[in-house]
C-alpha cells in the first residue's frame, strides 16, 4: 500500500526531482514493479497507437511474432554475419578493396512499417546503409558496389530480407 501512496504522491508533487527520489526510496516487491511496466506500457501503447501505423492489430497475432523471431533468428541474422566477415575482410586486406557509392533499390513491399523494417535489417548488415525511403525506392549506402542498375542492386541487397518480409505483411 506504500508503494500505490508513493505513486500518488509521484503524480500530484509537482516536484519531479523529489518525486522521483522519493518514489524509488521505497521498498518494492516485484510485482508492483511489474505492474506499473505494465500500466506504463499501456499508456505509452494507447498514446501512439496513431502513430505507429497501419493495422496494429496484426501485431497481436501470436503467428507475426513468430515470423518476425524466425526472420530475426534465421535470415536477418544469417546476413549480418556474412555482411560482418566481408567487411572485416575489406578491412583486413592490404588494399582494402571497396567502391563505395550510392545505390536505388526497389521494394515492391506496401506498408511503411514493412519497408521501415526492411530499412532496418539493411542498415544492420555492415556495409551498407539505408539513407533514405522514398516510396517504394531505398536510398542505399553501399561499401562495395557490385551493381548500379536498380534491378541488380536489389537482387543483391534487398531481396534476401524482402521476400520474409512479403510473408510476414501479407
Amino acid at each position: 500500500i506504500l508503494g500505490l501512496a508513493t505513486l500518488g504522491l509521484f503524480i500530484v508533487n509537482p516536484n519531479l526531482v523529489s518525486q522521483i527520489k522519493v518514489f524509488l526510496a521505497q521498498p518494492m516487491n516485484q510485482f508492483f514493479v511489474i505492474i506499473v511496466l505494465i500500466i506504463f506500457a499501456i499508456i505509452v501503447g494507447f498514446s501512439t497507437r496513431n502513430i505507429i501505423g497501419e493495422k496494429t492489430q496484426r501485431f497481436l497475432n501470436p503467428i507475426k511474432w513468430l515470423g518476425f523471431i524466425v526472420y530475426a533468428v534465421g535470415p536477418l541474422f544469417w546476413g549480418m554475419v556474412k555482411a560482418n566477415l566481408d567487411v572485416a575482410y575489406r578491412v583486413i586486406h592490404p588494399k582494402m578493396p571497396i567502391k563505395p557509392g550510392i545505390v536505388v533499390i526497389k521494394t515492391r513491399l506496401k506498408q511503411d512499417l514493412a519497408k521501415v523494417i526492411l530499412a532496418n535489417s539493411i542498415t544492420l548488415t555492415p556495409g551498407t546503409f539505408t539513407l533514405d525511403i522514398l516510396g517504394d525506392n531505398l536510398l542505399i549506402h553501399w561499401i562495395n558496389v557490385k551493381a548500379d542498375n536498380i534491378e541488380e542492386a536489389t537482387k543483391i541487397i534487398g531481396e534476401k530480407f524482402e521476400k520474409y518480409l512479403r510473408i510476414i505483411f501479407r
